[in-house]
């Protein structure tokens, strides 16, 4: 990502704020877009990103008085139209409906849930709606997965993807929702099936959150849809594969074995450093030379041990390839940077490892010292 570059300022300012308020004032009689714009303004840049979007809700709530019934057939006029259907992925569509979202959330969940409902299913089609409906779990749970069940079917993928992404137990930036892991696989199950790729990759993330909680209850649905062949195969073995990541990073035999990997396969692996130590900020070669004896496909990850402060460690795993042994021997090149500027993750000095990974295996390791 560029230095200095903000993505609450892109998401979330001034030419945004306008188209908002250019939107709601044919719609809305004595809608004041220019005072909106300003009263929004007056207060957004000093917040982060989700504090921009319930701001942002909140002044339009000043601007949008009266009951749910009454400013719901305003709001409706004036969005835009639907996002294209014709599109099968990445349409996640404008930010600037989310809080659209929060301010519908704000003034139905309590008085009007079922109207609230039905206006996010047609915001959603302008901009996913996945963080305005959790609440909706926790507050009107029955109501809400009756709703889903409907939403299944929808004709629109953005309304089907909305009930896999809005009941992710691990929904990035969203609220917590009081569901059981298992309560909304019976949707998962009509769903995995879906013809578009936005819908089936929701899915497979839905699931990639349950592995990290229970891993055989992920792995069983996915041999159970293997098993129905609901799904065109390949897009189900990418939708495997995405759902299994987590898993095929820690190793976890009967994921490896699900996407045709042997964690038991017999691998020779040779690790050579070019370097015993590298710079923070700089890189380190290393090659992987591997062999076995027979046609084997392989996935290869390797995982770094870094210092951490007071003499602690943490791993991370990184992808190397996947490939076919055909009984020759077969080498790897990496150059790995350590990058000393990352705002993620600290680096420190000290000593490190290198493990290599084959089908889940620690098959060679190898120590450098990394220095300031």
């Amino acid at each position: 990502m560029a230095s200095g570059f903000s993505l609450k300022d892109q998401l979330f300012n001034q030419q945004k704020t306008r188209y908002l308020a250019g939107l709601f004032a044919p719609a809305v009689p004595g809608f004041q877009a220019d005072q909106f714009e300003a009263d929004v303004m007056a207060g957004l840049l000093p917040l982060e990103l989700k504090a921009r979007i319930s701001w942002i809700a909140e002044v339009l709530g000043q601007h949008l008085p009266g009951a749910l019934p009454e400013v719901a057939p305003l709001l409706l006029q004036a969005l835009p139209p639907p996002l294209d259907p014709g599109k099968t992925d990445d349409d996640f569509g404008d930010f600037i409906f989310a809080p659209v979202g929060e301010f519908v959330l704000a003034r139905g969940v309590h008085s009007d849930p079922e109207l609230a409902l039905d206006l996010l299913a047609e915001l959603t089609q302008r901009f996913s709606m996945e963080w305005a409906i959790r609440p909706f779990l926790n507050t009107h749970q029955d109501l809400t997965l009756a709703r889903m069940q409907q939403w299944i079917q929808h004709p629109s993928y953005h309304v089907r993807r909305l009930v896999s992404e809005g009941t992710r137990p691990r929904l990035p930036w969203g609220q917590g929702v009081a569901l059981a892991l298992a309560d909304p696989l019976p949707f998962l199950d009509h769903l995995h099936q879906d013809p578009t790729r936005y819908v089936t990759r929701s899915v497979a993330n839905h699931l990639n959150d349950i592995s990290k909680k229970d891993p055989d209850l992920v792995l069983d649905r996915l041999e159970a849809w293997r098993a129905n062949g609901a799904q065109q195969e390949k897009e189900l073995t990418w939708l495997i594969s995405h759902a299994c990541r987590g898993l095929v990073k820690s190793g976890y035999p009967r994921a490896l074995r699900l996407l045709g990997y042997d964690p038991e396969a017999e691998v020779s692996v040779d690790l050579q450093l070019g370097a015993s130590a590298a710079r923070i900020g700089g890189a380190l070669n290393f090659e992987v030379t591997l062999a076995a004896p027979a046609d084997l496909p392989v996935i290869v990850d390797y995982r770094v041990s870094f210092a951490r402060a007071g003499g602690k460690t943490a791993q991370k795993v990184f992808k190397l390839k996947q490939t076919k042994l055909r009984g020759a021997a077969l080498t790897l090149a990496k150059l790995h940077r350590f990058k000393g500027d990352a705002t993620t993750f600290k680096l420190y000095p000290g000593r490190h490892q290198i493990e290599i990974l084959v089908n889940g295996r620690v098959g060679a390791q190898a120590g450098f010292d990394l220095i300031a």
